[in-house]
């Protein structure tokens, strides 16, 4: 089944067409005169969208007006389709601020229509956008309900019944002919599908009976759809000057939701991600601060990345304002698919584990989120290190770092061997210890320290369970009474 989305944007942000504004100024927008968009003091003052030049002026004579800026309306909307790329490949641009998305083949994946709809109303709302929705089975059907507000129609006699009842001012053709058709009773779009054919191409022409038979399914219809560019780079210039890391984090997940839709449509998954924060320009300028994120398992989706970015964010001290932030993802690679396997690796996958060391290494820096790297070397002090997670560990180390013969090592060795006293040629630690094991020798460290030792498991009176060595002394001397010591606790 074929079905569409359609996303109108009535009214985009303040803040696209001024980026420096402040919400507690009086700001309006104007596109040839009108009032396109006003700021909320401007609004309590009496300024509202569809007020002519002379009207604002004279609600509010200390008004800031600008003219519109299509460049900066173009650059909002190719943002919002980036985003959009996450839930479908197909997205066009329509007319009049509007969206298209051919979302038939991404219904199963997302869990239906309905919670399609919805995950596409918050990704806008991340974005810092607000937009009209209608669902309809062909591209013209769901741009119409979109500008009409018109809701969801899965069906196509339902949608022929909602398009029937809007108004026929919304057919683009239509309106150079709005007076003779209100003139004749058509108000809405049924009443123009119902006008005989011929003599309604002869009086609007051609295009409105292209737009009629598109919207309902009888012609098929042609799009361009947009491409996602080979790179990705996203800029957004703040509206002020930011010098609150809380603050930037909104701003880095407007980003993060277009580098989404951009991994998704590439197939790519990303393993590294550069933020820069841009500072003062002129002639106090400063380079960026840039907020890097290194991935131990490359991923596509952006709930990671912002509790990764958090993290960072809340640890950053700013050395100057933000006036801007830049995304970048340099290091890519081809998205790997979800595991297949039958039966779910208990205490969570691979990667949610991966996910856990990334948030505590943003948190609370490598150096303190340390493993054991085995190292091959028999001496029991420095067969083991800590080394950061971020480094890998050789699968031969490990291998070497395995006891010979299968015997066994203690749960704790001690940071340092405690010298233990002699009682009746037994060593002695809170009891007699008896020796339950045959001796391990272990004589290595030549090029650096010389260890010969004799190693066994002891148990006191306690029940308790000890690893203790015997010390040999180089070159065959023995003394009187063996020195012994207590190296690690049996768990």
């Amino acid at each position: 089944m074929r079905l569409w989305i359609g996303l109108h944007l009535p009214r985009l942000p303040l803040e696209v067409f001024c980026p420096s504004w402040s919400a507690d100024t009086l700001t309006a927008v104007l596109d040839h005169e009108v009032v396109l968009a006003a700021s909320e003091e401007a609004r309590r003052a009496g300024v509202l969208p569809g007020m002519r030049r002379g009207g604002a002026l004279m609600m509010a004579p200390e008004i800031q007006l600008h003219e519109r800026v299509p460049e900066r309306e173009a650059e909002a909307l190719q943002a919002v389709a980036m985003a959009l790329l996450q839930f479908t490949p197909q997205v066009a641009e329509g007319e009049e601020a509007t969206l298209l998305m051919d979302v038939g083949a991404s219904l199963r994946l997302f869990g239906g229509i309905r919670r399609l709809c919805a995950l596409v109303r918050t990704s806008l709302r991340t974005l810092g956008f607000t937009a009209m929705l209608g669902v309809a089975p062909t591209a013209r059907g769901a741009w119409l309900l979109a500008r009409g507000g018109a809701g969801r129609a899965l069906k196509i006699d339902s949608m022929t019944r909602r398009l029937h009842r809007l108004p026929a001012s919304l057919l683009p053709p239509a309106r150079p002919y709005m007076a003779w058709l209100e003139g004749i009773g058509c108000l809405s779009v049924g009443d123009v599908a119902r006008l005989p054919r011929p003599g309604l191409q002869r009086r609007c022409g051609r295009d409105l009976l292209d737009v009629l038979d598109a919207a309902l399914g009888h012609t098929a219809e042609m799009f361009r759809w947009i491409e996602a560019p080979a790179n990705f780079q996203a800029r957004l210039e703040l509206f002020g000057r930011i010098e609150n890391t809380d603050l930037l984090l909104a701003g880095a997940c407007r980003l993060l939701q277009q580098m989404t839709g951009w991994l998704n449509a590439r197939q790519l998954a990303v393993a590294r991600i550069v933020l820069l924060l841009e500072h003062e320009r002129g002639r106090v300028a400063r380079p960026p601060t840039p907020v890097e994120i290194v991935l131990a398992e490359a991923v596509w989706r952006d709930d990671h990345l912002v509790r990764l970015l958090k993290e960072r964010l809340a640890k950053l001290t700013l050395e100057a304002p933000v006036i801007g932030l830049v995304l970048e993802a340099p290091n890519v690679k081809p998205m790997a698919p979800l595991s297949d396997s039958l039966f779910p690796e208990p205490g969570g996958s691979v990667e949610d584990r991966l996910r856990l060391f990334e948030l505590l290494l943003a948190r609370l820096g490598p150096e303190n989120v340390l493993q054991a790297a085995p190292k091959a070397d028999y001496r029991p002090e420095h067969a083991n290190a800590w080394v950061s997670v971020q480094q890998k560990v050789r699968a031969a180390d490990i291998a070497a770092r395995l006891p010979p013969g299968g015997l066994p090592r203690p749960a704790w060795l001690l940071p340092k061997p405690i010298a233990l006293l002699v009682r009746d040629h037994r060593p002695f630690y809170c009891s007699p210890l008896r020796m339950v094991s045959a001796a391990e020798r272990i004589e290595a460290g030549w090029w650096s320290d010389t260890q010969t030792r004799d190693y066994f498991i002891a148990v006191g009176e306690d029940n308790a369970h000890y690893w203790v060595f015997r010390e040999r002394l180089p070159g065959g001397e023995e003394e009187a009474e063996p020195r012994w010591y207590l190296h690690g606790l049996f768990g």
